[in-house]
């Protein structure tokens, strides 16, 4: 069978460019599916206008996408509210304890946008990572297990975060299209990681997991200008854009809700693009990607930046 026809076959399930006739709508549609072994390049594209306004009304037509510079033919393209797999990460270093029962009730908060399809896992971590509960939809799990947060210890953001990642990719599905992140919170730098920020940054590429980070900033001047806690806020950001999620940097801890908030509106807001890679050669190279809407100069893009071809 040709290549064209193997993917037409695997994607029959997937919702494609716009029919003559639109299906009628379901309360509760079915996600995307396709075979395994179809090289799909899957991206999850926010559109915000320049009052930073979601932009949801998009068509598929509207987008262009760009693998290094070459002009790359659209195989999917949905806007459906897709299944969400993610780990809610909690700082609970020392410096914490004054500031942990905001955040527990913000994190809760946004426990309760998650949908019945959604899964997810809480984390808490200091000098060591602690699942307090695995991957669940149970709404009523996850809550208890944010309210079990306590605080102490240094802080080893690195770790938790890789080990996290690797975690999180092994929820990948072959078949079904799931949106993956990580929503991290954290009040300060790293003091306790073995694992450095370019493993992190590295593996973050690799498992094409968006992370969206919420970094507390520290109450006194001079302690936000420490070189330690610039470098923590560099690597935040790094992740963020390389991957498509974003990172937040509240000024005070009333601000929580909203941007918690905020990060579970874009995860259900996002469009999916979907195309097979025009060039063939599998070379285990790194490849840029570009997402545009031509017509559409004033509005701003997010998504992950590129990823790694297969190996042959």
């Amino acid at each position: 069978m040709r290549p064209r026809a193997v993917l037409a076959a695997a994607l029959a399930l997937v919702p494609l460019r716009s029919a003559a006739q639109a299906p009628p709508p379901r309360p509760t549609p079915r996600p995307p599916t396709f075979e395994v072994g179809i090289e799909v390049i899957n991206l999850n594209v926010s559109v915000t206008d320049p009052r930073n306004r979601y932009v949801t009304d998009l068509l598929e037509k509207d987008f262009a996408v760009f693998e290094d510079g070459v002009k790359q033919e659209l195989m999917l393209f949905s806007h459906e509210n897709l299944p969400i797999s993610l780990v809610l990460m909690v700082d609970c270093s020392a410096s914490m304890d004054e500031k942990l029962r905001v955040a527990q009730d913000a994190a809760v908060g946004f426990v309760k946008t998650l949908t019945a399809q959604d899964r997810a896992q809480v984390v808490q971590f200091n000098d060591r990572r602690t699942v307090l509960q695995d991957f669940t939809p149970d709404h009523r799990l996850l809550e208890e297990a944010v309210r079990h947060t306590e605080a102490s210890g240094p802080t080893a953001l690195h770790n938790a975060l890789y080990v996290s990642l690797k975690e999180l990719d092994k929820e990948k599905s072959g078949r079904e299209l799931r949106r993956r992140a990580i929503v991290l919170l954290s009040d300060g730098e790293d003091t306790a990681s073995l694992v450095s920020d370019d493993q992190v940054t590295e593996l973050a590429r690799k498992t094409e997991i968006a992370i969206y980070s919420i970094s507390l900033r520290p109450g006194h001047s001079q302690d936000r200008n420490r070189l330690a806690f610039s470098q923590a806020e560099h690597l935040l950001t790094t992740l963020s854009q390389e991957t498509g999620g974003q990172v937040h940097f509240p000024n005070s801890l009333s601000e929580l809700d909203s941007v918690y908030a905020r990060v579970a509106e874009e995860l259900r807001t996002q469009y999916t693009l979907g195309y097979v890679s025009s060039n063939k050669r599998r070379d285990g190279k790194w490849r840029r990607i570009v997402a545009r809407i031509p017509e559409r100069d004033d509005l701003q893009i997010r998504h992950k930046i590129g990823y790694y071809a297969p190996r042959g």
